[in-house]
């Protein structure tokens, strides 16, 4: 027997013994943590998709555009193919339906939005603002690659110790947990939640006011922005889901950043957007309801997928699993503070 063997066979043993010394998975948790079949990072772009986005930018013709539409188009049905593999790898190998379940809802909703991510994709490279470093933010905004020129999302939800100052100036309504008006203590980098959407609107246009010099709008974002921001959720990826009993610091998962650089979107707290659902009630008074994004502390995994879409909530209510996110529109520089 060759060296070569002998290392591999040692290395074989080790993973054996590491994995039967995890702790033991249970229904519902997060059970990726020890799963060999996770995504550990967003893919690196190939060469020749390098190459053709390089051609379209010199050179914008309608025959280089088809050329990187074929592909990202190629690209994504790889990656869709890998997907339908590890579904049944894991129909044939999982300890848990869960597993199995989550993977079909990934494969399903791949397919069913395969036209809108490739559009997504296409937007982005053909975006000038996409270079180097186009992902590191300034004054508290990113860049929000795709979705337009000038159009700016904050690094991360609006937080208690932010909303407390547009409280103080226009002395508006606190959310209903604050006492005497002050946030509950120690929470001061938490997101705010219990603002309804007017509640969201009213800072957005308190922010224009102060900080626009007739010249930059503030507002939510709508759920293509926000999918734009966020990009594909890595099924490794780490935030606030089935770890907690509630709220953590907008900070507390930073290493895990979205497509434009921005944190906590995926977790934590579900976020407003201007986007209306329809009520699948049929009612005489229908009741104003709009889309929220990425999920929550206390929600399966599967919901915080960026494109997980269908949940809304009522505009006028505030709840204690939302929060919002601020988009600069602005030709100038974005200043959040």
């Amino acid at each position: 027997m060759n060296i070569v063997k002998i290392l591999i066979m040692t290395i074989s043993l080790m993973a054996i013994a590491g994995y039967a010394q995890q702790p033991k998975e249970q229904e519902g948790t997060k059970q990726f943590k020890f799963s060999t079949t996770v995504e550990r990072e967003r893919p690196e772009l190939n060469e020749e998709t390098k190459r053709l986005i390089s051609a379209y930018r010199r050179n914008p013709t309608e025959e280089n555009k088809a050329a990187l539409r074929k592909q990202v188009e190629k690209n994504y049905d790889a990656v869709v193919a890998r997907k339908k593999a590890k579904l049944e790898e894991l129909k044939r190998t999982a300890r848990h339906q869960s597993k199995i379940d989550e993977m079909q809802v990934i494969v399903d909703e791949m397919l069913r939005d395969r036209e809108n991510r490739i559009e997504q994709s296409m937007a982005r490279f053909a975006d000038p603002r996409l270079r180097p470093g186009s992902r590191e933010g300034r004054d508290g905004y990113q860049p929000l690659i795709g979705a337009g020129k000038n159009i700016n999302i904050a690094y991360t939800p609006i937080t208690n110790e932010e909303y407390a100052k547009f409280l103080k100036e226009t002395e508006h309504k606190a959310p209903k947990e604050w006492l005497d008006g002050k946030y509950p203590q120690g929470k001061d980098k938490h997101p705010v939640v219990n603002v309804s959407y007017y509640d969201a609107v009213a800072y957005c246009e308190w922010m224009t006011k102060k900080n626009g010099n007739g010249k930059a709008k503030y507002r939510l974002p709508t759920e293509k922005e926000w999918e734009f921001a966020a990009g594909h959720m890595p099924k490794d990826a780490d935030f606030n889901c089935g770890e907690n009993d509630g709220t953590t610091p907008v900070d507390r998962y930073k290493n895990t950043l979205a497509a434009c650089g921005a944190i906590d979107m995926w977790g934590n707290c579900w976020e407003w957007t201007t986007t209306p659902i329809k009520s699948e009630k049929e009612e005489e008074n229908p009741k104003e309801i709009m889309a929220v994004k990425g999920g929550a502390w206390n929600t399966p995994r599967t919901s915080c997928r960026t494109e997980a879409r269908g949940e809304g909530r009522e505009t006028k209510e505030g709840y204690a699993t939302v929060t919002f996110r601020v988009i600069c529109e602005t030709g100038l520089q974005a200043t959040k503070k």
